[in-house]
């Protein structure tokens, strides 16, 4: 009798659920289309703005002659080598942080979770700081960041089943809390034992975009390419998923092999993002939250939003980091964590205890 009462909660849960998906989805798509595109519009105006700004302004009209006539002068060379690869850098890895953590939170049904926050961003900033102290080069930075992405990642979601109730919300924020303490005080301790190694990647582990290897960027590119298809075909399967694993598994999904899929997304998109420029935080906390105020469960849309909100993000983080301290500049993790600590305290307040 109790198990019938049970199969039939499930039953109602999984229809209301499956209900508000399907009005979900059949949102009209032209308003949602037309504010991509005015994300896009946005982003590229950023980008102008972003280029234009340094220790010495350029005039927008030098920007265009740095593409149509370039003459090796000094304007136009620090346009070609300089700025805009620092935006483009800024502009990808925005995205790869914003998407991973909508993947995220929509995964693990978290509203807590970002890559930086439990723990997986210590995790591929360690395994790069091991590299560079054992090699004494950072050649392996992006392999081995993928790895230690993904350890963090397997050993936060294991502790946080440990607690009681499971790997609920709590408990995973928890253990990623810990795990990113732990991870911070070895990488701490190597940094202290060796100074050479400090010296040589101390802006890096604050999360900074300055002076960034373009080449080891485009290296990496393919990788984000990767990370970001994927993360968008499984916009369908993270918008069921995120109702509840008995609706996804109701609809026939595979849920074993979306979530694996997802994590490979996440561990590739963090990697390359902590390979390039160190780890920043809160991009990818404060980003998907933002965009489910328009969109609020459909995921084929909110990864989108979020790659070009988290770009705009970023872009913007970085330019504060270059203009507030002006000739000096300040790492752009800094940037993004005076925004996003507030932020994680009101999340945490209101979303976690609710």
């Amino acid at each position: 009798m109790r198990r019938q009462k049970i199969e039939a909660k499930i039953g109602k849960n999984v229809k209301k659920s499956v209900s508000v998906a399907a009005n979900d989805f059949v949102k009209p798509r032209s308003p949602l289309l037309i504010g991509l595109l005015l994300g896009c519009a946005l982003l590229l105006i950023c980008l102008v703005y972003s280029v234009t700004l340094g220790a010495k302004d350029i005039p927008f009209p030098t920007i265009l002659e740095s593409f149509t006539t370039f003459d090796n002068s000094f304007d136009h060379l620090v346009i070609q080598t300089v700025r805009l690869p620092r935006s483009l850098i800024a502009i990808f890895l925005g995205a790869s942080l914003a998407v991973s953590g909508a993947l995220m939170q929509g995964l693990t049904r978290n509203p807590l979770a970002e890559t930086g926050i439990l723990g997986i961003e210590a995790g591929a900033a360690l395994a790069v700081v091991i590299t560079l102290f054992i090699f004494g080069s950072s050649f392996l930075s992006i392999g081995v960041a993928f790895l230690g992405a993904a350890a963090a990642a397997v050993l936060v979601y294991f502790l946080g089943t440990l607690g009681r109730g499971g790997a609920t919300p709590l408990n995973l924020t928890i253990a990623g809390a810990a795990m990113s303490a732990l991870i911070s005080s070895i990488t701490t301790a190597i940094l202290i034992v060796s100074q050479r190694t400090f010296e040589e990647i101390r802006f890096w582990l604050a999360g900074s975009l300055a002076g960034r290897d373009f080449n080891l960027f485009l290296s990496v590119l393919p990788f984000i390419i990767f990370g970001l298809i994927l993360a968008f075909s499984l916009g369908r399967q993270i918008t069921t998923i995120n109702l509840g694993d008995e609706v996804a598994v109701s609809l026939g999904q595979n849920t074993t092999h979306i979530k694996i899929l997802t994590a490979i997304s996440v561990v590739v998109l963090a990697g390359s993002s902590v390979a390039i420029a160190g780890p920043i935080g809160f991009v990818g906390l404060i980003v998907p939250h933002v965009v489910r105020f328009y969109i609020k469960t459909d995921y084929r849309w909110i990864l989108p939003y979020s790659a070009i909100l988290g770009a705009i993000f970023l872009l913007v983080s970085d330019i504060a980091a270059r203009v507030l301290l002006k000739p000096q500049e300040l790492p752009v993790g800094i940037m993004t964590a005076i925004v996003g600590s507030p932020f994680f305290v009101y999340l945490a307040k209101s979303k976690v205890k609710k």
